[in-house]
C-alpha cells in the first residue's frame, strides 16, 4: 500500500544533460562502430528523451518514444563507458567495448532519483528547454511529508516561489494571478473541477489524492504550447502506471479512515478505494469559531491495462460527495452576533481514460478522454444557488523523437464540450417558482498546437511551438506562439529564457450573464539561471507578466450584459529564489524558497487599477526533514511568512488602499515507522500554525454606513487557530516488510 510513502524522505529529479549535451551524430553507416539498446524503468515501462552517450566522446542520441537509441562512433576500439541520463531517474553507466562489430548494450533500467528537487518550478525547464518532459519534478513523496500541507498536493505547492498563501480559499495563486489562472492537467487532459467545494473564508481542498501520481510539474510561466486555457501557471500530474504488487492499504485517522485495495496480475492492476471523513467529532473536541461540520465520503477505481508489448491504457474513475456548514462573520446588526450560516452540498463525478502507444516509423500516440459533473448547492442565508457544470474533453497527440538527433516534433489536438448551469433563488421558493433566476451557457471549443524541441549546438537549445484556439460561445480564435532556450554554463549550470503569449476564456460566473466577450489574454517573459552539484540546488528567476484584455463589469449593475467589457489590464513582475541542501548535514533535507512580487492590475469589479487582495510583495518558506534512525522517525517542519495583502477599506479614500497583518504559520509533523501484527505501519502526527497566530486575511463591510457615517467591519480569520492530524496507516501483504530502521525510498 502506497501509504508507506508518508515516511520517506523527500524524492526529487535529478538534472540531467540534455539531448543537446552532444553533437548529433552523422548517419550511423558513416561510423566505424555501432550502438543500439533500450531504457527502462523499474516498472518494464519504456523511457522516452532518454540522454544516453558514449563518455570522453560528443556521440550519443535521445531514447525515442519506445525507449530504443541507436548511433555510431568513429571513436578508436576499446572498451568505454555508455552513460544515461533522465530527469527523475539515477543516473546510469554500463561498460562497453568496441571494435567487435555492432554493440547490443543489454536493457538498461533506471532506478527513480532522490536527488535535489532542481526542476520543482519549472520555468524555461530543464536543458532541453523542455517543461514537460517524463521526469519527476514533485512527487507524492514531496506532497506527504511536508509539513502544513496536510497531504494535499496545493498545501505542498504553496511552499515553493513563484505562490502566495491565500488561506481563506486554500488554491494556487501564482506571480500575481488569481486561482482560476492555474490550470491542472491529469495526465495531459484539463481538469474542470480540481478543488472540492468549498464556502467562503473556509479554504478548499484538492480533489485528487498524492498517492495516485508519480509526479508532477509546477509550472509558473513560459510553459509548452501543449498546455492552454492558463494565464499563470500550469500543474501537470502524471498519473502511476502498473501497480508493482498487490496489497491492501488500512488508514485509522482523527478524521475519518479508508481502506484500499490493488491487485497486480502480469499486464493488468486494478485498484479500488473508499474513504470516509468526519470533522464533526474534531470540531466538538476544538471549537471553531466558523466551520460547523464538515463530511466526505468517496471512492474511486482505478485500471491499468498493458496492450500489446508497449501499448497503455489507464482508466481512472472516482466520485465524492461533500456537506459543509459554516457561520461567516458578517458586520451586518443581525448576523454580528454569531454570523450568517452558509451551507454546501457538493456532488463530484471524473472519469479519466487515457491511452498510450507506438506507431510506425518513430511515431507515437497520447490519447484520452475526461468526463467531469459537479454539482453545488449553497445555502446563504435565505436565499440558494445551484451551479451544475458537465463537460466532456478529449485529446490526442502524435510524437515523433525519432524525426532527427537534431529535433524531434509533437502535434496535438483537444475538443470541450461543456455546458453550465446556474438557479439562483429564495429557499423558500419552489423549483420552478417564477422568482427563480436562471443562468448558463453552453460551449464547444477545439485547440490544436505544434511543438518541436531543437538541438541547435553543444551548449545551447531550444523549444519553439504555437497553440490556435476556437471558442463557439465567444465566436472568436487565438493563436499563442511561444520559445524557450537554454545555454548550458558548464557542467552544473545553465541559463533559461522563455517568451509566450497565453489566452483563457472568462471564467463560469462571467459569462453566466454575457458571451460577447473575448479572450484574456497574458504575455510571458522570463529569465533563469539555476546551479545543481554535490546534493544543492540553487535557482533564481526574473519575470515580466503583462496582462491584457481582462473582463470587468460595474458591480452595481452586475446581472446586465452591457456592464461587463474586455477593459481590464495589468501587470506582474518580480524575483523568485530557490536553494535546497540534502548534503551538508547527513540525514537533513531542506529547502528555502522567496519570492517577490509587484503587480497591479484592473480586473472583475476592480473601478481603478489597483494590487490584488490576493497578493503579497514578500513570500518566504522554509521547509526542513530530518531522518532520526534511532527512533524511526522522520521529523518535518515548514516555517512560512507573507508579507501584508492588499484589502478595500470603504472608511478610507482610495481602493485597496488598507493593509492586512503579515502571515505567519509555523507547522510541525513526524512520521514513526513500526509493524502492527507483522504489517508496515506508519504513524503520522502533524500540526499547523503550532504557535497559534491569529492571522487574518481581509476584513467584510457593511453595505452601508452607520449613523456615525462608518463602515462597520469584522475580520476574516481561519476557523480555528491551528489544524491536528492523527493518521495510522497499515500496508497489509506486502512483499516486503519494511525496514524500519532506515527512511524507505
Amino acid at each position: 500500500m502506497k501509504y508507506l510513502l508518508l515516511a520517506a524522505l523527500l524524492l526529487g529529479p535529478a538534472a540531467r544533460p540534455a539531448r543537446a549535451q552532444t553533437p548529433a551524430p552523422s548517419p550511423i553507416h558513416s561510423r566505424t562502430h555501432s550502438l543500439s539498446g533500450t531504457v527502462r524503468d523499474a516498472a518494464g515501462q519504456p523511457l522516452p528523451g532518454a540522454n544516453v552517450f558514449l563518455k570522453t566522446t560528443f556521440d550519443g542520441a535521445s531514447t525515442d518514444s519506445l525507449g530504443r537509441f541507436s548511433f555510431g562512433t568513429n571513436h578508436a576500439a576499446g572498451a568505454l563507458v555508455l552513460a544515461v541520463r533522465l530527469i527523475g531517474f539515477e543516473p546510469a553507466e554500463v561498460p562497453v567495448v568496441l571494435g567487435g562489430g555492432p554493440v547490443a548494450v543489454p536493457g538498461i533500467v533506471l532506478k527513480a532519483s532522490r536527488a535535489q528537487l532542481g526542476d520543482v518550478v519549472v520555468t524555461a525547464g530543464a536543458f532541453e528547454a523542455s517543461d514537460a518532459k517524463r521526469g519527476t519534478a514533485l512527487t507524492a513523496l514531496d506532497v506527504l511529508t511536508t509539513a502544513g500541507a496536510l497531504g494535499d498536493i496545493t498545501g505542498a505547492l504553496n511552499a515553493l516561489p513563484g505562490t502566495t498563501r491565500v488561506g481563506e480559499e486554500g488554491k494556487l495563486f501564482v506571480r500575481g494571478g488569481a486561482a482560476s489562472e492555474t490550470k491542472q492537467y491529469l495526465d495531459g487532459l484539463p481538469v474542470q473541477s480540481p478543488y472540492a467545494g468549498a464556502v467562503p473564508n473556509l479554504p478548499a481542498r484538492g480533489r485528487f489524492s498524492p498517492l495516485l501520481f508519480k509526479g508532477l510539474v509546477f509550472s509558473t510561466g513560459g510553459y509548452s504550447a501543449e498546455y492552454g486555457q492558463a494565464l499563470s501557471a500550469v500543474v501537470a500530474l502524471n498519473s502511476t502506471d502498473l501497480a508493482p504488487e498487490t496489497q491492501t492499504g488500512v488508514s485509522l485517522m482523527s478524521v475519518g479512515g479508508g481502506l484500499s485495495h490493488v491487485h497486480r496480475w502480469a499486464r493488468t492492476s486494478l485498484a479500488a478505494s473508499a474513504d470516509y471523513t468526519n470533522l464533526g467529532p474534531y470540531f466538538r473536541l476544538v471549537p471553531q469559531g466558523q466551520a460547523q461540520a464538515y463530511e466526505t465520503r468517496g471512492g474511486s477505481v482505478r485500471l491499468v491495462q498493458q496492450v500489446g508489448r508497449y501499448g497503455l491504457l489507464k482508466v481512472y474513475g472516482t466520485f465524492a460527495r461533500q456537506t459543509v456548514a459554516a457561520l461567516q462573520p458578517d458586520p451586518a446588526p443581525e448576523y454580528a452576533a454569531q454570523g450568517r450560516a452558509v451551507a454546501l452540498a457538493n456532488t463530484n463525478d471524473y472519469l479519466n481514460a487515457t491511452f498510450r502507444a507506438p506507431l510506425r516509423r518513430g511515431w507515437s500516440l497520447n490519447s484520452g478522454l475526461a468526463l467531469t459533473r459537479d454539482d453545488n448547492d449553497v445555502r446563504p442565508g435565505a436565499l440558494a444557488v445551484r451551479d451544475v457544470e458537465q463537460s466532456a474533453v478529449a485529446r490526442l497527440v502524435l510524437t515523433n523523437d525519432s524525426a532527427s538527433t537534431w529535433f524531434n516534433l509533437k502535434v496535438g489536438a483537444e475538443g470541450l464540450a461543456q455546458r453550465y448551469r446556474q438557479t439562483y433563488r429564495p429557499d423558500t421558493a419552489a423549483a420552478g417558482a417564477a422568482g427563480a433566476l436562471r443562468t448558463g451557457f453552453d460551449e464547444q471549443r477545439v485547440a490544436a498546437f505544434a511543438e518541436s524541441e531543437l538541438v541547435l549546438s553543444h551548449r545551447l537549445a531550444g523549444r519553439a511551438g504555437a497553440r490556435a484556439e476556437y471558442s463557439a460561445l465567444l465566436g472568436r480564435a487565438n493563436a499563442a506562439p511561444r520559445l524557450a532556450l537554454a545555454y548550458r554554463l558548464g557542467p552544473h549550470g545553465q541559463l533559461a529564457a522563455a517568451w509566450g503569449y497565453f489566452y483563457q476564456t472568462p471564467t463560469n460566473d462571467l459569462l453566466r450573464f454575457t458571451h460577447n466577450l473575448g479572450f484574456e489574454r497574458a504575455q510571458h517573459l522570463q529569465l533563469s539561471y539555476e546551479r545543481s552539484a554535490a546534493g544543492r540546488t540553487l535557482r533564481g528567476e526574473v519575470y515580466q507578466k503583462s496582462y491584457a484584455q481582462l473582463v470587468t463589469y460595474d458591480p452595481a449593475n452586475f446581472m446586465a450584459a452591457s456592464a461587463y467589457r474586455n477593459g481590464g489590464q495589468g501587470y506582474a513582475r518580480g524575483f523568485d529564489a530557490f536553494w535546497r541542501d540534502r548534503t551538508s548535514v547527513p540525514r537533513l533535507d531542506y529547502w528555502v524558497s522567496y519570492g517577490y512580487l509587484a503587480t497591479v492590475r484592473q480586473y472583475r469589479a476592480d473601478p481603478v487599477p489597483a494590487v490584488p487582495t490576493f497578493a503579497a510583495r514578500h513570500a518566504l518558506s522554509l521547509v526542513a526533514k530530518y531522518w532520526v534512525p534511532r527512533l524511526h522517525t522522520q521529523f518535518g517542519a515548514t516555517a512560512a511568512y507573507n508579507s501584508p495583502r492588499a484589502y478595500f477599506d470603504p472608511n478610507r479614500p482610495g481602493y485597496n488602499q488598507a493593509r492586512t497583518p503579515s502571515y505567519q504559520d509555523l507547522s510541525l509533523s513526524a512520521s514513526y515507522l513500526t509493524h502492527i501484527l507483522g504489517q508496515y505501519t506508519i504513524v503520522n502526527v502533524s500540526a499547523s500554525n503550532v504557535l497559534g497566530r491569529a492571522n487574518t486575511y481581509g476584513y467584510r463591510y457593511a453595505a452601508a454606513p452607520d449613523a456615525s457615517g462608518q463602515y462597520q467591519g469584522v475580520a476574516l480569520a481561519p476557523s480555528a487557530p491551528r489544524m491536528l492530524f492523527i493518521g495510522v496507516f497499515i500496508s497489509i501483504n506486502k512483499k516486503a516488510p519494511g525496514n524500519t530502521e532506515v527512511a524507505p525510498e
